[in-house]
């Protein structure tokens, strides 16, 4: 825009301000540039301001001085461009309007030949604060912070020109400006550039009290709404908003509150304002924080101590606490002896409280002039020397003045004592260590310890002076020989710290005339380390539940030392006795435990603690800690087998004891408690819960069970209790209680046909039985107790297998019914049973009328039974027609009786000869059982002839 005005009709010339455009680069942050805000009143601020809201191409004409102002915050960090001079004054072409410099705008800076350069007039503060690139001119803020407060706090220096960079304050209260002179080069583009650059700021500063104690006095007469200004008040650097903006009490006390008043400048004062009643003599000061704050954003504070002081005025008169005195003088006084002293107090302070003493009116003259009165101390002196015709009593009304006030009247009642003679004299001389007129002894001291001497003596020299000792301690006064007015003050026994301290003794002296004087003795003795601990208990017992939490607190032991200062000092520790998984702080006396307890592990600890004091030598005492763990349910009742076995005879009587359940718990009292009741078969067995016995309730049959298994559960008493369970087996043993019973013959009516051409020892029949006991009870033997017949020695029974053959030959004589009454017996303990069976054998050569042998069963008479009954034995009691096969049998069975092992051998035997017999058993089995008696009656009953497959 060179040769020529603008729009805007500027002069050439003439200062023009230029208006800067803003370009957003990642490093500037939020910063704003150029300002176009004018400051309060500022002429070159407002015209950038009527400049920025015209338009854009209004600009003022060029001349060869220019100047340009940018804006930026202050504490930006180095780097961030302020603005650019070949931009903003329109020397890049594109930059808004004509190359004003240059007739080539299609060249940079740069490409011009010569080039553009840019130099600061002079160097001075440039380095601090901007770096001006010299090719491309742009401003970039340097290393060097710029603080705002610390460049424009003072206000003060002018703007300065000429090359330099300076710093200026504008009149306006938020300006500050750095000032630069930059040169345009080479010299055909010559220009010289006025750049100012306005630092805003930002609220990067607290408020700071001037000091940090302020104080302020008001009057405790002050009325309520007394306003007074607070002197020192926050100072903040920062400007605007961000400066000083409100105050307030940390404490009010309810007495006092705080007001802010702003002046024409916009300074802000705190006062304080009275809110209630003071007074000076409740409370003379009052102790709050004071706290400014600002304005910004977030808001900062300051804080300083208030101390408000109530200053004192004159509401409060001289006051005595006494209305009268009683005053002793002898009349051998000392002029000039200090006789009483006086003393009012008045509440107020300084002048207010100021008291002069003077007599009243009503006092003689004799008086005044026999005591002064100090009229600033109320000191009573005796002010001339007592004759003999001087009243013995005088009244002196003093009274207490104060400036404002009614004065104060107290009476000194003075009563003058006659003395014609100085009273004894007592001269001290101490041995012990004295401080103070106090004299020090250790405790320890022994008996007779010479404490101090003592000169009695007449002042006039005429009488005899007597003394003795007054008061009560272990001291004694004796007369010093061969001295007749020394006396020497000692102990009397052994002194103990703990039971007293301190002495107040008094050497009194008394003339014949009976005048006496008293010496004051205080004597304190001093701590030795004489005293061990004591523990207040000696035996601490304890309980604690076991299963306790880790480091669970015991207990807290205390010993106490009757000796002072560190001697008394007790610490504490454990025992060599005592476990390490107990713990006792040596300063506290807490005695905790590290560990869980477990009392079925270990019911009670036992062990020693010590109480150790700090003397030299250290004394110590012991106590003894026992510790008992009570018991928790922890346990569940404990069988002693997993499964028990009972072996129990059948038949058992019901309710008889079959054994004892053993079950312990590990757990004591109620919880150790144990319940045992039967699981399962409780219809049938029944145990006592205390004794454990186990019982049936019905007596036991092995024949229907042999065997049975229960289930029986241990139940504790504790709580929640707890349980176990055992198996028992009972297995019931064989008694012999069932007879053999006979399965054939089917019946005593029932017969046989046997041929008379059977061959001797042929198998005619046999009797088969069966007991269901076991063992021997049921080992089973045959014999014939009775024959009828025409020859019924004919036949014999097998004892063991029962089988009936024919011993001889059958004659003709033989023909017809023969009776054989077999007995079946086992062998059973303690006696054997046994069961009767009839068989019949009807020898001939055919049936040929059935009912006549039906018609001589019944019609036959009764069998005798033999006398003697053949023994039971399994060896047969007929040999002759026994097979060879069964000899070893007989002969085993026979040695039965002998020993025990040859009869479990025979019992193999008899179990295979058994089997071998079930071969040839019919397969029809009819149950026959006769009691054995002395007679046997036949009942005759139908059957049918039987052919014997043999003959």
């Amino acid at each position: 825009m060179r040769g020529g005005g603008d729009a805007c009709g500027s002069q050439a010339g003439a200062v023009s301000w230029s208006r800067a455009t803003w370009r957003p680069r990642p490093d500037m942050g939020s910063l704003s540039r150029p300002s176009s805000s004018a400051s309060h009143g500022n002429l070159p601020h407002l015209l950038l301001f009527f400049l920025f809201v015209g338009p854009f191409n209004c600009l003022a004409s060029y001349s060869r001085a220019t100047e340009i102002l940018y804006s930026l915050n202050e504490g930006l960090p180095a780097g961030v461009l302020i603005g650019s001079l070949a931009e903003d004054l329109r020397l890049l072409p594109g930059a808004g309007g004509q190359d004003l410099l240059s007739q080539s705008p299609q060249h940079s800076v740069a490409e011009r030949n010569p080039p553009l350069s840019f130099s600061l007039a002079s160097q001075g503060l440039s380095g601090q604060y901007v770096t001006l690139d010299n090719r491309s001119g742009e401003l970039h803020t340097s290393a060097q912070e710029i603080d705002r407060e610390a460049l424009c706090l003072e206000g003060g220096g002018g703007i300065a020109w000429g090359g330099s960079i300076s710093i200026s304050s504008s009149p306006s209260a938020d300006s500050c400006l750095l000032l630069l002179d930059v040169l345009v080069l080479p010299q055909e583009y010559f220009r010289f550039v006025k750049v100012k650059i306005a630092i805003r700021d930002i609220n990067d500063n607290a408020p700071r009290f001037p000091i940090s104690q302020i104080s302020v006095w008001v009057p405790e007469n002050a009325p309520v709404n007394t306003r007074l200004a607070i002197e020192h008040p926050a100072v903040d650097p920062d400007m605007g908003t961000n400066g000083v903006q409100t105050y307030r009490l940390l404490d009010y006390h309810r007495m006092f509150t705080l007001d802010v008043e702003e002046n024409e400048n916009g300074e802000r004062t705190p006062y304080l304002i009275v809110m209630g009643l003071l007074d000076r003599e409740t409370q003379d000061q009052y102790v709050s924080i004071i706290i400014a704050e600002d304005g910004g954003s977030p808001p900062l504070i300051g804080s300083a101590t208030l101390t408000i002081g109530i200053s004192d005025i004159n509401d409060n008169c001289p006051l005595f606490t006494d209305s009268q005195i009683n005053i002793t003088v002898y009349g051998n006084a000392t002029v000039g002896t200090p006789i009483a002293a006086v003393q009012a107090v008045d509440r107020d302070l300084g002048n207010n409280a100021q008291i002069t003493y003077s007599y009243s009116q009503k006092v003689p003259q004799a008086s005044k002039d026999l005591f002064h009165l100090n009229e600033n101390t109320g000191v009573i002196k005796l002010f001339s020397k007592i004759g003999g015709s001087v009243l013995q009593t005088h009244k002196l009304t003093i009274l207490a003045n104060g400036p404002g006030c009614i004065p104060a009247v107290i009476t000194a009642l003075v009563t003058i004592i006659k003395v014609i003679f100085r009273p004894p004299e007592i001269v001290p001389r101490y041995i012990a260590n004295q401080i103070d007129g106090i004299i020090y002894l250790k405790e320890l001291e022994p008996v007779n310890t010479p404490i101090a001497f003592f000169t009695i003596r007449d002042p006039e020299g005429k009488y005899k002076v007597n003394c003795y000792l007054d008061g009560e301690g272990p001291f004694r006064l004796l007369p010093y020989k061969p001295y007749s007015n020394e006396y020497l003050l000692e102990t009397t026994k052994p002194m103990d710290y703990e039971l007293q301290q301190f002495y107040e003794i008094a050497i009194v002296a008394w003339n014949s005339e009976g005048f006496q004087v008293k010496k004051m003795i205080k004597v304190q003795l001093l701590d030795d380390n004489d005293n061990a601990p004591v523990f207040l208990q000696p035996l601490v017992e304890l309980t604690i539940e076991e299963n306790n939490a880790p480091n669970a607190f015991l207990t807290k032991l205390d010993a106490t030392d009757a000796d002072s200062g560190e001697r008394g000092q007790v610490s504490y520790f454990l025992g060599p006795d005592a476990p390490s998984y107990f713990s006792l702080d040596s300063v506290t006396g807490i005695l905790t435990v590290s560990t869980q307890l477990d009392r079925e592990e270990k019911e009670k600890y036992r062990y020693t603690v010590r109480a150790v004091d700090s003397g030299k030598p250290p004394q110590e005492s012991v106590a003894t800690v026992v510790i008992t763990v009570l018991d928790k349910n922890d346990n569940s009742p404990r069988f002693i087998n997993k499964d028990f076995s009972f072996f129990v005879p059948e038949n058992f009587p019901g309710y008889g004891e079959i054994g004892v359940i053993s079950v312990t718990d590990a757990d004591t009292g109620q919880n150790g408690w144990v319940a045992l009741s039967v699981v399962n078969q409780s219809d049938i067995f029944v145990i006592d819960t205390g004794k454990g016995l186990l019982r049936a309730k019905v007596s036991l049959d092995r024949e229907q069970q042999s065997s049975y298994t229960l289930w029986v559960e241990a139940v504790d008493g504790g709580t929640p209790p707890l349980s176990s369970t055992a198996k028992i087996t009972i297995l019931l043993l064989d008694i012999n209680d069932n007879p053999p019973l006979v399965l054939f013959p089917q019946s005593n009516m029932s017969y046989l046909l046997v041929l008379p051409s059977t061959l001797p020892g042929s198998l005619v029949t046999e009797v088969y039985a069966v007991d269901k006991d076991t063992g021997m009870n049921a080992v089973i033997a045959y014999s014939i107790i009775g024959r009828r017949g025409p020859r019924p020695e004919s036949f014999r029974i097998d004892p063991k297998t029962g089988n009936i053959t024919l011993e001889e030959a059958l004659l003709q004589t033989d023909y017809g019914l023969h009776r054989l009454l077999v007995k079946v017996s086992d062998h059973g303990y303690p006696e054997p049973l046994h069961s009767t069976v009839m068989v019949n054998l009807f020898v001939n050569d055919t049936v040929s009328n059935e009912s006549y042998i039906e018609n001589l069963l019944r019609k036959e008479p009764e069998i005798s039974i033999e006398e003697k009954e053949p023994q039971i034995s399994i060896e047969p009691t007929h040999r002759k027609a026994e097979s060879v096969s069964c000899m070893p049998t007989l002969v085993a069975l026979s040695v039965i009786s002998l020993s025990s092992i040859t009869f479990l051998t025979g019992m193999g035997i008899y179990i295979c000869l058994r089997r071998e017999k079930k071969h040839h058993r019919e397969d029809e089995n009819l149950e026959v059982q006769t009691p054995l008696k002395g007679k046997i009656d036949l009942h005759m009953r139908e059957r049918k002839p039987m052919d014997i497959s043999n003959i």
